[in-house]
């Protein structure tokens, strides 16, 4: 045995060790007896800062998000159509199904009529029939989500000038509906038409929260709950929070003006390469034409299509912040 076998040997037990570490290893028992004790000595507190901090993890613990399960059908089925929902686009399941498998059995029946490689039109049929669906839904919801988050600081002025002015709560709920166009608007008519047969108002938040996967609107569900449960001056509260809001904007556009930059050379290292690729093919198609005939050049083009995938997902997440 040479000594990169026994290297090889030696990470693999050190791996199966840590691995055994990890799912034997249960919480340290001094970490939770002091978290403990920490929640009863808050919770008998006289100083009213802690007892304020006691009660707003109470009411943060007290909302249950509604998770979805990742595994079996039935659960990719709803994210599915939790997704479509989102784009904001009137499709159904079996619409994006059957779009989703004719537009990869025409682009399969092309590249294999192109080229008569069957390996090669599956593989091509089966990558634009999953991904670029996928790509546009994402789109949308990226653009419906953007759209929201335009005129949701608005909304929360709005709600603060209708609170400050006498009105409750679910009646400002109302004028929102009425006076905010777009996916906000949309939104909040949601909710009042839930509170209307009969949910409460945070039932009705938490589902459109649940099915939204806003953060800014999570901000504003876990806001209500606290001052539901603490107390306090609605409006001052609310007109804290759209003043946070538009911060988080203004972050946001300021991360994507300095980021402008490494973008545009991701997009134009990633493309380069299949810019010059149908250009050559178009220019003399038996120069490259044996990519498409050779089983070798066959993979390592896809070998090499995999690697500039993975390059340029390490730099897209370079140039990505969250706030």
């Amino acid at each position: 045995m040479n000594f990169l076998q026994l290297i090889m040997v030696g990470c693999g037990l050190g791996g199966a060790f840590l691995l055994l570490w990890a799912a034997l290893s249960g919480p340290s028992p001094t970490r939770e007896s002091t978290r403990r004790l920490k929640s009863v000595r808050v919770r008998h507190s006289s100083n009213s800062s802690e007892r304020l901090e006691a009660q707003m993890r109470r009411a943060v613990a007290a909302r249950k998000p509604r998770t979805h399960k990742i595994a079996g059908s039935a659960s990719r089925a709803e994210a599915l159509a939790l997704r479509l929902n989102r784009s904001g686009k009137k499709w159904t399941i079996s619409q994006y199904v059957y779009g989703s498998l004719g537009l990869g059995v025409f682009v399969g029946l092309i590249v294999f009529l192109k080229s008569g490689a069957l390996f090669l039109g599956l593989a091509f049929g089966a990558f634009v029939g999953a991904g670029l669906p996928h790509m546009a839904l994402s789109h949308f919801i990226k653009k419906r989500t953007n759209a929201f988050n335009v005129k949701f600081a608005d909304a929360i002025d709005l709600l603060v000038r209708g609170l400050r002015s006498g009105l409750p709560v679910s009646e400002t709920l109302t004028v929102v509906s009425q006076e905010i166009p777009g996916p906000v608007g949309e939104e909040f008519k949601l909710v009042t038409d839930r509170m209307k047969v009969g949910k409460s108002m945070e039932e009705a938040l938490q589902d459109t929260a649940d099915r939204l996967g806003i953060p800014e609107f999570n901000f504003f569900c876990i806001t209500l709950a606290i001052q539901r449960e603490t107390g306090g001056n609605l409006a001052e509260t609310l007109a804290n929070l759209s003043e946070v809001l538009r911060k988080r904007a203004q972050m946001k556009l300021k991360i994507r003006a300095m980021s402008s930059e490494s973008k545009a050379s991701a997009y134009i290292v990633g493309s380069l390469p299949f810019i010059v690729f149908g250009m050559i093919y178009w220019l003399n198609p038996t120069y490259i034409g044996e990519f498409f005939l050779d089983e070798r050049l066959m993979v390592a083009g896809i070998g090499g299509g995999i690697w500039m995938g993975i390059g340029a997902f390490i730099m897209a997440k370079m140039v990505s912040f969250e706030i």
